[in-house]
């Protein structure tokens, strides 16, 4: 577990194209935090991270967006309104697992019982309004 402190969105992104590095394919990361955490802005930095150029935004209305064209394409999940294995299947989630990609999964407490044990948590904690405590598991 490793624990990070950080006072701006760029410091948050840092974090994450750290992580980034450490990624070699197939990964699932799941988030836990609330609204207005930094969940897409970890994202935002974890794409640049891997290469992607493009602009990285919430899915909350759309469910899944695709990252593709960096090291490896991203798969970043909204699960807020997955309710069960019916709604986690017409996702994708299996699809994409397959693929090779990296998953990201913000609401992951919906689709606990489908994550490994291999899975990345990365827990985003707002202090206040610029302050994050993020904790990291599952990867070195």
């Amino acid at each position: 577990m490793r624990e990070f402190f950080t006072s701006s969105p760029a410091e948050t992104e840092a974090v994450a194209e750290a992580l980034a590095q450490k990624l070699t394919g197939g990964e699932v990361i799941a988030f836990r935090g609330d609204l207005g955490a930094g969940k897409t802005c970890f994202t935002r930095g974890l794409a640049r991270g891997l290469g992607y150029e493009g602009t990285v935004n919430s899915p909350t209305f759309a469910i899944i967006n695709e990252y593709l064209g960096g090291k490896f394409d991203i798969y970043h999940y909204d699960m807020y309104r997955v309710n069960g294995w019916e709604d986690l299947y017409s996702t994708g989630y299996f699809d994409y697992k397959d693929m090779g990609g990296i998953i990201v999964a913000e609401w992951s407490e919906n689709i606990e019982g489908a994550l490994d044990d291999d899975t990345i948590f990365v827990e985003i904690e707002k202090l206040d309004e610029t302050k994050r405590k993020i904790t990291i598991r599952g990867v070195e």
